[in-house]
């Protein structure tokens, strides 16, 4: 198995390849994601620094407060619409990869649900991940 990540979007015009280990695998709950997915929940993967993931491709950014008044950076598709990653302008080294945008989503291992508080009744996680009410701090 590659130690790389790779993935990208549905069309293929926007590829991306991680050369670290995420430092935070999560699904998230939170509003935003849900209306982003169209379902009840995001899944994700940060990796601590944006100099390990290369783009390719041109994206087209949507940007949104997060409940802590940050900016969360959206990034995706032109082409195909398929939201890809994330970036965040509080902290600029992080970048967050869309699970689902993976060559080989299996790879995805989420440790934690996030924004918990706000889950749907008919989109049920794993009772094992430790999950927290919104998003934790650090």
């Amino acid at each position: 198995m590659s130690t790389l990540y790779t993935g990208g979007c549905a069309c293929g015009a926007v590829r991306y390849e991680a050369k670290a280990t995420p430092i935070f695998e999560n699904h998230c709950h939170c509003r935003d994601c849900q209306k982003r997915s169209g379902t009840g929940h995001g899944s994700y993967l940060t990796f601590s620094s944006r100099a390990d993931v290369t783009i390719t491709g041109t994206t087209t950014e949507w940007r949104v407060a997060a409940d802590n008044g940050n900016v969360k950076i959206h990034s995706f598709c032109p082409v195909c619409g398929t939201p890809v990653y994330l970036t965040y302008t509080a902290m600029p080294d992080p970048i967050t990869i869309h699970a689902a945008s993976l060559d080989d989503p299996a790879r995805f291992n989420p440790t934690v649900v996030t924004y918990g508080i706000r889950a749907l009744p008919w989109d049920t996680m794993e009772t094992g991940l430790k999950t927290f009410e919104k998003m934790p701090s650090g």
